[in-house]
């Protein structure tokens, strides 16, 4: 049996009620939700709240007031605690759990869902338990805790072990300083730049500045302009991502941890790929709303080196601050700008190296659609760090075994889910052709 040594998530008390940290967190969302609703509604005179409406926001607004000492106590605790446990960067902060995270098993992850198997899953099902309890959420299958994507797994020989697992004993040793983030790693946004918040609570607003002060000269005794900044902001909101994949039953039944690495690398890029397909070209409702729908395109046609150059023109026009420029681009496309002069009849290539493109990193991917007409795909540019990438909760792993089709090959099919959501903190950093003509 498990036992969890509580850090991040330390129940505190809150007017006789024993709350954590995420569960102050969610009631400060909540609070702040319906104090909104009461300012957007007011249902007295002139535009003014009602009474019974002051009342409540009066209320509303000390409870408020409350609940943020009791986070912002709590927050302090913790990070004190970090660091005098000197807490490696990229673990939970609790000990007990990185052991045992240090010791899961993705594939006994999957088996406990699967009747009739003869491993031993304890382990993973009560790690599941505890992750599902930390998050405050209900998850159909297997709640899978996200850090076992980018843990390195080493293997220890010893002269014991489970019977159902072979003589030999496999664990993960947690090594925080050589963390390999499998999803991250295989996102194709990320590789770009794209900037990441985890472990979010509720809808999220990002304030962004719209309209800059401005400034000028004058003469001696003579008033400048005045003027004030204009702000506004991204939202994100949570939205739910998966992918379905099938499992060989006789991969499950290794414990070879080279077919532990292979699984867990294999479901974050089945994962990581759906979230691309959305940063890149959702279309809103939802999904996110991805780069191609938030942005404006330029014409396309046959690929030059004088567009290149206007797209990087077009968001330098923009204002957007430089650092974390590059390209995203079909393998197609890759392909035709390493065959296509810059100027005809010099033998120098538009693209020279097949990372990079007019000095800026380039990745090329066929998550970038084709376009209607035919072999015809998006060139993208931009500031990479204005792609905004949030999640709210842990890995949703649910296994079906009894599916026709996986069924019948003695297969099972798992589906992966996330919840997360994606947004452009700036339109004017991207520029793109819609659909450059490949052939």
């Amino acid at each position: 049996m498990l036992i969890f040594c509580y850090q991040i998530n330390q129940p505190i008390v809150l007017g006789g009620t024993t709350m954590t940290l995420r569960e102050l967190l969610q009631k400060r969302a909540a609070l702040t939700t319906e104090m909104r609703s009461i300012v957007d509604k007011p249902t007295g005179e002139g535009g003014d709240l009602a009474a019974e409406q002051e009342t409540r926001f009066g209320t509303l607004k000390t409870e408020l007031a409350s609940v943020e000492k009791q986070i912002e106590r709590q927050q302090f605790i913790d990070d004190a605690e970090r660091r005098s446990a000197a807490t490696p960067i990229g673990s939970t902060g609790d000990n007990r759990l990185d052991t045992a995270l240090g010791e899961y098993s993705f594939r006994r992850a999957i088996l406990s869902q699967i009747p009739g198997h003869q491993i031993d899953c304890r382990r993973e099902v009560e790690v599941g338990q505890e992750i599902a309890r930390r998050s405050g959420r209900n998850f159909e299958g297997i709640a899978v805790p996200t850090q076992i994507l980018r843990q390195p797994i080493e293997q220890r020989v010893t002269t014991t072990g489970s019977p159902a697992e072979g003589s030999n004993l496999i664990q993960t040793d947690l090594l925080a300083g050589q963390f390999i983030d499998l999803l991250r790693a295989a996102l194709v946004t990320r590789q770009l730049g794209c900037r990441v918040l985890g472990n979010l609570v509720g809808n999220i607003d990002i304030p962004k500045q719209i309209g800059a002060t401005t400034s000028g000269w004058v003469a001696e005794n003579s008033a400048l302009d005045d003027s004030d900044a204009e702000f506004a902001s991204v939202s994100l909101s949570p939205r739910h991502v998966g992918a379905v994949s099938e499992i060989s039953r006789n991969m499950l039944m290794q414990s070879s941890l080279d077919v532990e690495q292979l699984m867990r690398a294999d479901q974050a890029a089945v994962v990581a790929r759906a979230i691309d397909l959305g940063a890149l070209n959702g279309t809103g409702g939802v999904e996110p709303t991805g780069v191609l729908t938030a942005v404006e395109p330029t014409a396309g046609g046959t690929p030059t080196w004088a567009k290149i150059l206007e797209l990087i023109e077009a968001v330098e026009l923009g204002n957007v601050p430089l650092g974390g420029a590059g390209w995203l681009l079909h393998p197609s496309t890759r392909r035709l700008l390493r065959s296509t002069e810059v100027v005809n009849g010099f033998p120098q290539m538009i693209m020279q190296d097949p990372n990079t493109l007019a000095g800026y990193p380039a990745v090329a991917s066929t998550i970038v659609p084709a376009g209607a007409s035919g072999p015809e795909y998006p060139l993208v540019y931009g500031q990479w760090s204005d792609l905004i990438m949030g999640y709210w909760s842990e890995l949703d792993v649910l296994v079906n075994p009894y599916e026709t089709t996986a069924y019948s090959k003695g297969n099972v099919k798992i589906r992966t889910m996330a919840t997360c959501d994606v947004a452009l903190r700036h339109v004017e950093s991207f520029a793109y052709y819609g659909d450059l003509e490949t052939s």
